[in-house]
């Protein structure tokens, strides 16, 4: 049935005897991608390098989706791309670097000029510059897009972030647009009810041109980066509880149930608390997170992130430490073997007046999270300038409400930061995210404090912390640190009673000579 069906081309939802799309790469976000577009009336050509899998996933959807009609599967490559009707519009979620540029490989001498290949996967940045840099010498139209989500946001409804050209915008959009996560316009809320066959209508669409080239690509890198250190954040949180106050993990889920319905709530402060209250399915007795190996993996673009920031030179600190959280948690056996000689203190549990402390954990994470999305944005706000792009963050915030792995209420308030003022220079700034620091912070320094005195570990929190010390402080002690580089390396130092730009240096060797040189 299915060897039938992938021998015969089907009329599009545009009239032609072509499909409307076609997708390469049917791992499970490809496979769910597929369907996403065939509810929404699109019939779309499927390939897959081992036919199997694609004869596999054709026979499963005749079985089971109620678009399975609009779904037809191609064992040729060939005839892959002529059942797509032109301009053609090609998806691929395959593997970051050489599989892409091995799948525009296989590609090009089967397309024609002016057709739009889409890159789904989480492809560096860089590598996307270049792409379309080099395709669109050859008349061919590259969009490098983020898909965020996961498998069910893939399915019924993913953030999603592309760039490159408006022309290639114009024939993709319509199908983004459809198939992207929707929220409440006025609240921001995601759109529920999503069902096979039956997807949401009406909202704000999670989805919008971002700029050329690369900027989609770094944009859902920033998302990512933003991930990680929400997560961080969230298990730092679960730490402070669990050593601190001495709550099981279903007391916690409870905690995190409660914080869900106010301004942390998010998806993964909700899947945080599903986590949680989840008993181990070998040993019913325990919790399933006391039976996970406390090693956290990760895929890169975290990485990244904290990379590019140092290499434009933004204070991303909070994102670098929630990496290097990863790779120290990484250490096991050399952290076990540690545990043993290394002493620090005693952590003595709270057992009183819980509520008072749960409130201060949730004032430190709240505050923690405004200044990991202000560097986020910050970070955006300087890569747009390196890499000649008009980044709208209001759009950003918006497309991000939905959908993605970071959707939260709080990006609303991030939207409507953006809204009232474009160049605001940093979120912190915001008359909102302001207040909800200075009514906070209080508790924020506490909990940051108790954790050191008593030997529980919270990067993230400290960071962010720190982040926030640095950027109100008129004066940081730096002008020492220029002092000491012009001594050792005359590396010259800038003056305070001087306009900027001007640079000077000390003729060091002899302390009876400070004589000042442009």
């Amino acid at each position: 049935m299915a060897k039938k069906k992938a021998a015969t081309k089907k009329r599009g939802t545009n009239g032609a005897t072509k499909n409307d799309v076609g997708l390469i790469g049917l791992a499970v976000m490809g496979q769910n991608l597929v369907l996403n577009m065939a509810d929404h009336g699109f019939s779309v050509s499927v390939y897959n390098r081992t036919t199997a899998k694609m004869n596999e996933f054709i026979e499963k959807c005749e079985a089971e989706e109620p678009s399975a009609n609009r779904v037809h599967g191609y064992a040729k490559l060939k005839a892959f791309v002529q059942s797509i009707a032109k301009p053609r519009k090609i998806i691929f979620l395959v593997k970051a670097g050489r599989p892409v540029d091995m799948v525009i490989d296989e590609l090009l001498p089967l397309i024609d000029k002016g057709d739009i290949l889409i890159d789904g996967g989480n492809s560096e940045w860089l590598d996307t510059i270049r792409r379309e840099k080099d395709l669109a010498a050859k008349g061919i139209n590259f969009v490098g897009s983020g898909v965020s989500g996961g498998e069910l946001g893939a399915r019924f409804g993913p953030s999603l972030m592309p760039g490159g050209s408006k022309e290639a915008w114009k024939s993709l959009g319509p199908i983004w647009r459809a198939i992207a996560a929707k929220v409440d316009k006025k609240t921001g809320a995601e759109l529920q009810g999503a069902e096979p066959g039956k997807p949401v209508k009406g909202g704000e669409t999670c989805t919008a041109h971002l700029g050329p080239d690369g900027a989609g690509h770094y944009v859902k890198m920033v998302h990512n980066g933003i991930e990680y250190i929400d997560m961080q954040l969230i298990c730092e949180a679960y730490a402070i509880l669990r050593g601190l106050l001495g709550m099981k993990p279903d007391e916690i889920s409870k905690v995190f149930e409660d914080w869900n319905t106010g301004e942390l709530s998010s998806y993964l402060i909700e899947i945080t608390a599903d986590v949680l209250q989840q008993k181990d399915p070998v040993n019913k007795r325990k919790f399933f997170v006391d039976s996970v190996l406390d090693a956290a993996g990760q895929k890169g673009t975290g990485k990244w992130t904290a990379m590019n920031a140092l290499d434009i030179g933004i204070p991303a600190n909070a994102i670098g430490e929630a990496v290097y959280a990863r790779c120290l948690s990484a250490l096991k056996e050399q952290r076990v073997a540690a545990s043993k000689v290394l002493k620090g203190p005693k952590v003595k549990v709270i057992k009183s007046n819980r509520k008072k402390y749960i409130d201060m954990v949730c004032d430190a994470l709240y505050c923690s999270k405004i200044c990991a999305y202000a560097q986020g944005f910050q970070l955006m706000a300087e890569a747009q300038k390196e890499y000649n792009w008009k980044l709208n963050f209001g759009e950003i915030a918006k497309i991000w409400r939905g959908g993605c792995i970071i959707r939260a209420r709080f990006l609303q308030k991030i939207t409507d930061a953006y809204t009232k003022d474009k160049k605001l220079q940093n979120l912190m700034l915001d008359p909102y995210f302001k207040k909800a620091i200075h009514g906070s912070q209080d508790n924020w320094r506490k909990i940051v404090s108790m954790c050191a005195e008593h030997g529980i570990s919270a990067p993230a929190f400290g960071s962010a912390l720190a982040y926030y010390d640095g950027y109100r402080s008129e004066v940081l002690p730096a002008n020492l640190l220029q002092g000491l580089r012009d001594y050792f390396g005359a590396h010259t130092y800038e003056r305070v009673d001087k306009k900027r730009g001007q640079f000077f240096h000390v003729d060091w060797p002899d302390p009876k000579r400070p004589q000042y040189k442009v």
